[in-house]
């Protein structure tokens, strides 16, 4: 199951099938990888519930969801928060977000490129020394001097990396809309594939 949340005001409201609006709206800025928002909110809880339940619970419960769907070819919408009774318990989500990205945001690498045709190297900052090697695809010296590297990234799988960028971005998402004081929606993406599973 992939979920799409969003939020818009209160008053902005309305009910299936009709469409909420666009003009007024407030969704984050996640990859377009189905299963890394459910991944995202893996090992997470919203009040006291763990928060992947609660979605399946709001969209598949015996209460079926009513409001507006985010979009034509969506199915209905459910309250996922709803200001502000629910502000401290999507405010301690979004740091469990925030936590988990850090937590498991991988391995520091140095990376270098090599001069001739641009391959890329990377090397685990605790492993850096400063010595030349050879490029693997065209054999020209590529130099791994720390102060001549492009900078620092994480030694992740880009799985990895789009599931902790849904967390950077869920968290930030809920704690504006909490900030201006608007429920948080959420809707099933009927485009994604389903993944069954055991719930985490």
């Amino acid at each position: 199951m992939a979920f799409r949340f969003f939020a818009v005001p209160s008053h902005r409201l309305v009910d299936y099938p009709q469409s909420l609006p666009v003009d007024e709206r407030l969704e984050p800025d996640l990859p377009p990888v189905p299963e890394a928002v459910e991944r995202a909110l893996t090992g997470t809880e919203f009040r006291d519930m763990r928060a992947r339940d609660r979605l399946r619970a709001l969209l598949h419960g015996d209460r079926t969801p009513t409001l507006g769907a985010p979009e034509a070819g969506f199915g209905p919408s459910a309250v996922f928060a709803q200001p502000p009774q629910d502000l401290p318990a999507l405010l301690r989500l979004a740091d469990e977000l925030d936590g988990l990205a850090r937590r498991e945001a991988g391995e520091r690498a140095l990376v270098w490129k090599c001069g001739d045709c641009g391959a890329r190297y990377a090397v685990p900052v605790a492993l850096v020394r400063q010595v030349s090697i050879r490029c693997e695809r065209c054999g020209t010296p590529v130099e791994l001097n720390a102060t001549r590297s492009l900078g620092e990234e994480a030694l992740i799988d880009p799985f990895q990396g789009a599931v902790n960028h849904s967390r950077r971005e869920l968290a930030a998402f809920f704690r504006e809309a909490m900030a201006r004081g608007w429920p948080v929606l959420v809707s099933e993406d009927p485009r994604a594939p389903a993944t069954p599973g055991p719930s985490a």
